[in-house]
């Protein structure tokens, strides 16, 4: 404000009292302006437009993009797989826990099986299934199969008990329960409250006993099923992709419709934001439940997550793979090994 007015004063006075040309009065303001310290501004503007036009091309090109897939209804299984097309051999997932290492083939068929056998089991384009387990290549190739049928995934929060996931469950509407072996106690405490047409899939070491009665072991089964791509949905950008929800804190948690075209935006804004290339790793140690953890990168980029099991000591890992990105917590990003 006080350097404002006096700019003003001086403009006035130099214009009307001294009767000055308008490009001496524009010197002076200018050195007046560099006088009070409006340097700084100057030297911070040098030192940043070149990153301030980078975001500005990523956000045109993404806008770009969005509008392009939304005009041809493109969805995330379509982009998925044309990176299958261009780069199947390519290692697409490997989880830290087992270092098992997926090719985006791989990751395809199992995917393509996770469909297939929803369809055979009745289910169909808009119905919800509830995905509930920890982090694991499988996680994504369930989700993805899902969504390759239309199916929409509600992505349950693993730290959720009793009342919370009884919630989550109920109001999702899901037909179906996808459970890792590891929540089959979260599950048993809730199993009487649900509703008894709810379907259960265990996925990861079997244990009939530790499991609700009539649950059934999803491994074999996704063996079995077709490996055949499925026919397209009559789905298109603006369609829901899957549900995730809030953690709860200040009340029941609270699902969030992601629709195909949020999820690509948001994942394509930090892929071209952080200049991600296709022989980069990306080590999420996010949940994968979480709209961060799920981000890094999506399945149709050829660079490679790396999901491990949620928040462990990223200092043990940094320095262990070759041009890495680590998303850390709330998405610290860092570079290292180049």
């Amino acid at each position: 404000m006080l350097l404002g007015a006096s700019l003003l004063g001086v403009l006035l006075f130099s214009w009307l009292v001294l009767k000055l040309p308008w490009t001496q009065v524009g010197l002076s303001l200018f050195f007046l302006y560099l006088g009070s310290g409006g340097w700084r501004f100057i030297r911070i503007f040098i030192k940043t437009v070149r990153r301030d036009i980078f975001g500005g091309t990523v956000l045109l090109r993404v806008k770009a993009k969005v509008r392009r897939y939304l005009r041809e209804r493109r969805t995330v299984p379509i982009l998925f797989a044309a990176t299958v097309q261009r780069h199947p051999d390519k290692t697409a997932l490997i989880f830290e826990g087992t270092d098992t290492h997926w090719t985006f083939r791989q990751l395809d068929n199992y995917s393509n099986s996770m469909a297939n056998f929803l369809q055979a089991q009745g289910l169909a384009s808009g119905d919800v299934v509830a995905l509930f387990m920890e982090n694991r290549n499988e996680f994504v190739g369930l989700w993805l199969g899902m969504a390759k049928l239309g199916v929409e995934a509600a992505l349950i929060n693993t730290n959720l008990r009793r009342d919370a996931l009884l919630h989550c469950l109920t109001s999702s509407q899901a037909r179906a329960l996808v459970f890792g072996s590891e929540m089959a106690p979260a599950v048993l405490e809730i199993h009487a409250n649900l509703n008894p047409s709810l379907n259960f899939f265990c996925s990861g070491p079997w244990e009939p006993s530790t499991v609700p009665a009539g649950t059934k072991h999803l491994d074999p089964l996704l063996e079995d099923a077709p490996k055949h791509q499925p026919s397209r949905p009559n789905k298109g950008f603006v369609d829901k992709l899957f549900y995730i929800y809030t953690s709860g804190t200040t009340g029941l948690p609270k699902a969030a419709i992601v629709v195909h075209s949020r999820y690509y935006r948001m994942a394509a804004l930090v892929y071209y934001g952080f200049r991600m290339r296709p022989d980069d790793i990306v080590y999420d140690c996010l949940p994968l439940y979480h709209s961060a953890g799920s981000l890094g990168p999506p399945p149709w980029y050829p660079a490679t997550p790396e999901p491990s099991e949620p928040y462990p000591s990223w200092q043990a890992i940094c320095c262990s793979r070759n041009r890495t990105s680590f998303g850390v917590k709330s998405g610290f990003k860092s570079r290292c090994g180049h």
